[in-house]
C-alpha cells in the first residue's frame, strides 16, 4: 500500500519526456539515466518521487510541421518510448488505462503511466488511426497543436478561427464513443466552444492557464472556463513562464519579433541548424541587453486561485509541461517542483479536501466519467 504523506499524490496532465528522450538521447531510455537522476531533463525518477507524482500523462507529442504520414509514424515511436520506459523501470512505473488502474498502481507504490496525443495531426485525418491509438493505450488527444488541422482551429494557427469542422465533430463523437478524453489545450476559443457543445463527456485542458491573469492565446478565457462545471471538465494549470507571467509573455513576444526582424527561425524553441551566424550573433547581443524576466510559484498560484474563483475547486488540475518548455518558474526547476507549489497553496489556506481534488481526484473523475460515457 502507498504510505501516507503530508500531501496528496499528483496526477500531472502533460509531460514531454518522450520527446526530450528522442531529441537529446536518441530514444536511449536506459542511457538517459532516469533512475539515478538526469540534470539535462526536467524529469527523472528521484525527482518524480520528491515531487509526489503518483500518476503521469506522458505526452506522445510530435510536431505539427510533419506530414500526415510522418506524424503517425513518429507518434507510434513516441508510444513505443513510453512502453519502453515502463518496461525498463517496472518497480517505478506501471502502464494503466483506467482510473481504477491508476488508483491501484499508486496504492502499490507505482507511478501510474497514461498517454496523451498532443495534436489531431497525429491521426492523419483517419478515425481508424484514432481507434488504433486508443487500442495502444492513448487516453486523451489534444485536438490541435500549434497549427490548425483541416478540421479544427488552433489558438496559434494561421487564418480565420473556424472552430470545429464537420469532421472535427465526428472526431469528438468517436472519442466519446471509445472513451478517449477530449483535450482542449492549444485549440482556438471557437474550437473550445464547439467541442464543449458537441462532447458528451468531460473535457480537459491538459496544460493551459487562465487568460484573465496572463493574456496569452494558449490560455483559457473566463467565458470558456465558466462552462466547465456544467460539462464536468478540468483546467490543468500549466507552468510555462510566458503562459503564467505577463512580463514573460511580453518578453517572449519581443523575442519573437526580434528573431523575425533578423530573419531567424521562430517557433518550436527557435532552433535551426542553418541559421545566419551573423544574425544569430546580433540576436545574442540583443538578448543580453534584454534579459528574460523570471516567473515564480506565486504566478502559478495566481492562476490557480483565479480559476478556483471562476469554476470552483472541483474543476482544477495540474499539467506542468515539464520537458516541453525551455524555461520554468523559479523554484520549479523540474518535476520536484510540485512539492513547493502544494506547500504554497496550503499556506494560503487551501484545505486538504481542495488539494486532494486539485492534485488527484478531479482528473481521475474525468477519466472515470469518460469511461462511463463510452460504456
Amino acid at each position: 500500500m502507498r504510505a501516507a504523506t503530508a500531501w496528496p499524490p499528483v496526477i500531472d496532465g502533460h509531460n514531454d519526456l518522450p520527446w526530450a528522450l528522442r531529441q537529446d538521447f536518441g530514444y536511449d531510455v536506459l542511457g538517459a539515466g532516469l533512475d539515478v537522476g538526469q540534470p539535462r531533463l526536467h524529469t527523472d525518477i528521484p525527482r518524480l518521487r520528491r515531487g509526489g507524482v503518483g500518476a503521469q500523462f506522458w505526452s506522445v507529442f510530435v510536431p505539427s510541421t510533419l506530414t500526415p504520414e510522418q506524424s503517425v509514424v513518429a507518434t507510434l515511436e513516441q508510444i513505443d518510448c513510453v512502453q519502453r520506459i515502463t518496461a525498463a523501470y517496472p518497480d517505478t512505473f506501471e502502464l494503466v488505462r483506467t482510473a481504477a488502474g491508476a488508483r491501484d498502481a499508486v496504492d502499490r507504490g507505482k507511478i501510474a503511466s497514461l498517454m496523451g496525443m498532443e495534436g489531431g495531426h497525429s491521426i492523419a485525418g483517419s478515425l481508424a488511426v484514432l481507434r488504433a491509438m486508443s487500442e495502444l493505450g492513448v487516453r486523451y488527444m489534444t485536438l490541435t497543436h500549434n497549427d490548425s488541422t483541416p478540421w479544427a482551429s488552433s489558438a496559434t494557427g494561421d487564418g480565420e478561427d473556424l472552430g470545429l469542422a464537420e469532421f472535427g465533430r465526428e472526431v469528438v463523437a468517436e472519442m466519446n464513443r471509445i472513451g478517449m478524453i477530449v483535450d482542449l489545450s492549444h485549440v482556438s476559443e471557437r474550437t473550445m466552444a464547439d467541442a464543449l457543445e458537441w462532447t458528451k463527456a468531460p473535457v480537459i485542458f491538459s496544460h493551459s492557464s487562465t487568460r484573465a491573469v496572463c493574456d496569452h492565446p494558449r490560455n483559457v478565457p473566463d467565458r470558456i472556463l465558466e462552462r466547465l462545471p456544467a460539462n464536468g471538465g478540468v483546467l490543468m494549470v500549466t507552468f510555462v513562464p510566458k503562459f503564467v507571467s505577463e512580463a514573460c509573455r511580453e518578453h517572449a513576444d519581443a523575442v519573437h519579433d526580434r528573431r523575425l526582424a533578423l530573419g531567424l527561425p521562430v517557433g518550436f524553441h527557435d532552433v535551426a541548424p542553418d541559421e545566419d551566424p551573423e544574425a544569430a550573433v546580433e540576436f545574442g547581443a540583443w538578448l543580453a541587453a534584454h534579459p528574460a524576466p523570471m516567473a515564480t510559484i506565486d504566478d502559478v498560484v495566481r492562476h490557480l486561485e483565479h480559476a478556483r474563483d471562476v469554476v470552483g475547486p472541483r474543476h482544477l488540475g495540474l499539467g506542468g509541461d515539464f520537458d516541453g518548455t525551455p524555461e520554468l518558474p523559479a523554484g520549479m526547476n523540474g518535476v520536484e517542483g510540485y512539492a513547493p507549489l502544494i506547500h504554497a497553496l496550503a499556506e494560503r489556506g487551501w484545505s486538504r479536501e481542495d488539494l486532494e481534488a486539485l492534485c488527484w481526484e478531479n482528473a481521475l473523475r474525468v477519466l472515470e466519467e469518460t469511461e462511463q460515457v463510452a460504456g
